[in-house]
């Protein structure tokens, strides 16, 4: 019993000496199993064959560091996928306030040279829908009259009622 109270003993050390050695340096997942698993399966296999404790050792100590292995080789690619993933939405944001900021310049630009237009654009007397429903040069209240519109001279005007529409109800 001493021997295999000495021998875990053995182990613990060894794999806490190699997990610290290994979180201090850049060691990937899968070495760190591969040694954790290879001492951990070295002992088991030393303790369930007790005939030769040194083949059952290393026979262990290769199953162990095997499991060991895979299992880190998959913890490094929940990492490496969950890295790019990061990285693809940090691109994606960067994108699209990029898109967002060049919108907004181009946005103020488009302002200003409308603005410029309406400022050079001679004032309408009529709206233009109420203009193209008669014929050029008739009045364009006649045929907004018979077909129960009337032209919205507050057209744009907040305050007033139908404020973008050209046109309003007659609701007589």
């Amino acid at each position: 019993m001493k021997k295999v109270s000495l021998l875990l003993a053995l182990v613990m050390f060894f794999t806490t000496i190699a997990s610290s050695f290994a979180q201090d340096r850049k060691v990937s997942s899968s070495a760190k199993g591969a040694i954790i698993g290879g001492l951990g399966g070295a002992a088991a296999g030393a303790l369930i064959n007790k005939k030769n404790r040194v083949v059952g050792g290393a026979v262990g100590g290769v199953a162990g560091g095997a499991i060991g292995y895979s299992i880190g080789r998959n913890a490094d690619n929940k990492r490496r996928a969950e890295a790019a993933r990061v990285a693809a939405a940090r691109r994606a944001e960067a994108r699209r306030a990029a898109a967002y900021r060049q919108g907004i310049a181009q946005g103020r630009s488009q302002a200003a040279a409308r603005a410029a237009a309406v400022a050079a654009a001679p004032a309408a007397t009529t709206p233009a829908m109420m203009s193209s429903f008669s014929a050029p040069g008739a009045a364009p209240t006649a045929l907004a009259m018979s077909s129960a519109y009337l032209p919205n001279t507050a057209y744009g005007a907040r305050d007033a009622a139908y404020p973008t529409s050209e046109v309003r109800r007659k609701s007589w």
